[in-house]
């Protein structure tokens, strides 16, 4: 009895050819494209607001206020001011909206005050984020300084 190996025939013959590639093959391999890159789209400065917002509700910050930078300032069109109620609160507070803005996509974030956690700032482009504990909140008085009128600002519970 004939045992057939894989990849052998009815006559005991291989069906694979063994051997190098033959020179059509080597060519074609080279000449297959990468496929392109995904572009990476970002999201636009309202929607990057609506998620810092949210992470901080979800975090439950306390007295968070937004302030409207547009024609006021060109270094940002949006700011908003937050407490959290201890120096652990205001890490994980910015701990998590820096992950959520990453997940999102958004690169480039830079943060300062990390270590410390008294404020910490979060530059997300033409968002900036600012985390306080109450005490250091109530010495800078951010939204004294830059709400003005008030007429562009709005608290959210």
């Amino acid at each position: 009895m004939l045992s057939l190996g894989p990849g052998q025939g009815a006559r005991g013959s291989s069906n694979r050819k063994e051997g190098p590639l033959s020179t059509p093959a080597v060519s074609r391999a080279a000449t297959r494209r990468r496929p392109a890159p995904v572009s990476k789209v970002t999201i636009d400065t309202q929607e990057t607001l609506r998620l810092v917002l949210a992470r901080l509700d979800d975090m439950k910050a306390e007295d968070t206020l937004t302030i409207d930078l547009r024609g006021k300032s060109a270094i940002a069109d949006h700011m908003v001011v937050t407490s959290g109620t201890s120096n652990r609160h205001v890490g994980a507070v910015a701990a998590r909206v820096l992950d959520d803005l990453a997940k999102a996509g958004i690169r480039q974030v830079k943060v300062e005050g990390m270590p410390h956690c008294d404020w910490v700032l979060i530059d997300a482009g033409d968002v900036i984020v600012h985390v306080f504990r109450p005490e250091v909140r109530a010495f800078y008085n951010l939204e004294k300084m830059w709400a003005g009128g008030g007429a562009g600002n709005r608290r959210v519970s």
